[in-house]
């Protein structure tokens, strides 16, 4: 059976890393081989990384850094942005990353999934849906180019879509609730878990250990991700990497995951 993980997530900037708040307003937190090399003594499930420029700039993936990356993580690597053909999944595959992450192309020529699926594995392709509530209606949508651009789709409907094409995991991002640290918002993890089959990581709105918790007892076993949590420490947001240790992790999943008790 699938087991919860917690995962990290590390944004790219301008070759550092930073974290935003809904999106907007960069703060530089570090160097990316540095936050690696801390996070590989501190055992975590898996990492994350978006380089958020590269779509927006329109360039491909950065390969050097990926291949950089790729060589001193010690756990499982998922890379995004910037991807936008097959041969490019394929080669990050090559420089040793397990998993490619897809956004806004996913959107712009879907099929890219199934072709990419069919190259490297279903395994191996991660769709990642930007989802904002619209303020009107309350419904939600996917939004892409670091959540500047409307899509008029349903993140359900979508993620439908992606898993019947090929896709292997989701990742669901709230912008709204990006770098506010105040919790998930339960009630899209709730419809996603109903629209997809397969695994789902939650991304946007962790501050605490117990909010991850929280999303673990809501909704079962899943993947979740953070940035703020694991890169800032206290009310002051102070830069400072960090990941709940073994014992710790091993008791939040214990007590939030029944059949794991």
């Amino acid at each position: 059976m699938l087991r919860p993980r917690i995962i990290p997530c590390l944004l790219v900037h301008d070759k550092g890393l930073v974290k935003t708040i809904r999106f907007s307003d960069p703060k530089y937190v570090g160097d990316p081989i540095n936050a690696v090399r801390i996070f590989n003594e501190k055992e975590v499930d898996e990492l994350i990384v978006l380089d958020i420029d590269a779509t927006r700039e329109k360039r491909e993936p950065d390969y050097r850094m990926i291949a950089h990356l790729a060589e001193e993580c010690r756990m499982p690597l998922c890379y995004g942005g910037g991807v936008t053909t097959s041969d490019q999944v394929r080669k990050i595959i090559g420089l040793g990353v397990e998993k490619v992450a897809i956004s806004a192309a996913a959107i712009n020529h879907p099929h890219l999934i199934a072709e990419a699926a069919g190259k490297v594995g279903n395994q191996s392709i991660v769709a990642v849906l930007d989802v904002k509530k619209l303020l009107f209606s309350g419904k939600y949508e996917v939004k892409i180019n670091n959540g500047t651009k409307s899509t008029g789709k349903s993140p359900f409907e979508f993620a439908k879509e992606l898993e019947q094409l090929g896709a292997g995991e989701i990742v669901i991002n709230s912008i709204d609730n990006d770098g506010i640290m105040k919790g998930y918002d339960h009630q899209l993890v709730e419809k996603i878990c109903k629209a997809i089959h397969i695994p789902l990581t939650v991304l946007g709105g962790a501050g605490s250990l117990q909010d991850i918790g929280q999303l673990f007892q809501r909704h079962g076993t899943l993947g979740a991700a953070a940035g703020s949590l694991f890169v800032f420490k206290g009310i002051y947001r102070a830069v400072l990497i960090n990941y709940p240790n073994r014992d710790e992790k091993d008791t939040l999943i214990r007590q939030n995951i029944q059949y794991l008790s």
